[in-house]
Order: structure tokens, then sequence, then C-alpha cells
């Protein structure tokens, strides 16, 4: 009986420092938003966060791939934007807050469509967390 206590209690603690990092923000410059244009190139619509991979030109002309993640595929949708607003070669403008360690990655705040369709929300920003 002990000897299975031990193991649960083990378990227990072994799954509690990757619940709480999960959802931390620690490693995101949460005090300013970078504004950037690109295409995207990966969509994915998964839990538990929404990426999305935006390739961007940076000053040299270069192109960088840039991982975007989002709130969950729930909480996206709940703030209004659809799986189709934003799809695999699209041109979108977004507003996101950079790795604190400058690496290609952000949390988004804001996704503005620039693919041309109005049906789809061409030109509207829209809140992604």
């Amino acid at each position: 009986m002990s000897l299975v206590l031990v193991f649960a209690v083990l378990c227990v603690i072994a799954a509690v420092p990757p619940a709480r990092a999960h959802h931390s923000y620690a490693n995101y410059d949460m005090s300013r938003l970078v504004d950037m244009e690109g295409t995207v190139r990966q969509v994915h619509w998964i839990f538990p966060h929404v990426t999305i991979y935006v390739e961007v030109e940076d000053a040299d002309g270069q192109a960088q791939m840039w991982a975007m993640g989002a709130s969950t595929p729930a909480g996206v949708e709940r703030a209004g934007v659809s799986r189709d607003d934003v799809q695999p070669g699209d041109q979108i403008g977004v507003r996101c807050y950079p790795l604190k360690d400058g690496s290609l990655g952000c949390a988004l705040g804001f996704v503005t469509p620039l693919h041309g369709d109005t049906a789809r929300g061409d030109g509207v920003e829209r809140a992604w967390n």
C-alpha cells in the first residue's frame, strides 16, 4: 500500500511544474508589441494552442519564418476568428509580443488579414488572445 501511495505522490509532483509553466508568458516581452506583415505558410489549429507560421522579410530582404502562438482553438473562435480567416498563402499583418531572447517567435495579440477577400474579413483587425 505505501509503495502505491509513494508512486502516486511522485506522479503528482512530476506533473506540477509542466502544468504551472504551460500558460506562462514569462518568455515574451509583454511590455511591447511588434508590428509586421508576411505570408502565412502553415496554420496549426490544434489544442492546446493555435500556432501560425508566417514568412516575414527582415531588413536585408531575407525571408524569416516566425512562429506565432495564440490561445486555444476555442479561445480564438470566441474572439471572433474562425479557421477560415487565415489560410496558408494569405498575406497578414500582425501585432504580437516578441520572445525576450530575440528568437523568431511571439505571442499573437492581433491579426489583420490582407488577402483581399472581404467576405473573409480582409483588413479587419482581430484579437487572437
